[in-house]
């Protein structure tokens, strides 16, 4: 019994105090790539729905999408759109436009985005939420 207690002691007699050693530097680079531009956010996943193969594939850049702190282009819109169409998920295509009421910051902005995609939305035939289930 005495004796783990006298190693102990042994330890930390031989220990250097604090104050003298040196306390080791650790760099942590948290942003390893230059900050992207709107512009190039809008090209990056415009080109990533042209190629969205699958549901699993458009749902997953869509949650990535519409993660970030700004709202889409009305060109991703539309890319993320014909997608849903082009793997047959009507109601994707549906939620899309509720994703966008959703981020943007008043219903004039919405309404917006609605005027620029009613052509689509009529060629495609996607009716919005409000359509399919009008306020009671």
């Amino acid at each position: 019994m005495m004796r783990p207690a006298l190693t102990t002691a042994f330890r930390a007699a031989a220990r250097t105090p604090f104050t003298a050693r040196s306390a080791p530097t650790l760099l942590r680079f948290a942003h390893a790539h230059a900050q992207e531009s709107f512009e190039q956010f809008s090209a990056r996943y415009v080109s990533f729905f042209q190629n969205a193969e699958d549901l699993f594939e458009l749902q997953r850049g869509l949650n990535n999408c519409f993660a970030h702190d700004l709202v889409p282009s009305p060109e991703v819109i539309e890319a993320a759109v014909k997608a849903a169409r082009r793997v047959n998920d009507y109601s994707t295509a549906v939620r899309i436009f509720e994703g966008i009421k959703e981020k943007v910051e008043n219903k004039v902005q919405y309404e917006a985005y609605l005027t620029e995609l009613k052509g689509l939305r009529e060629e495609l035939g996607i009716a919005l939420k409000e359509e399919l289930y009008p306020p009671a």
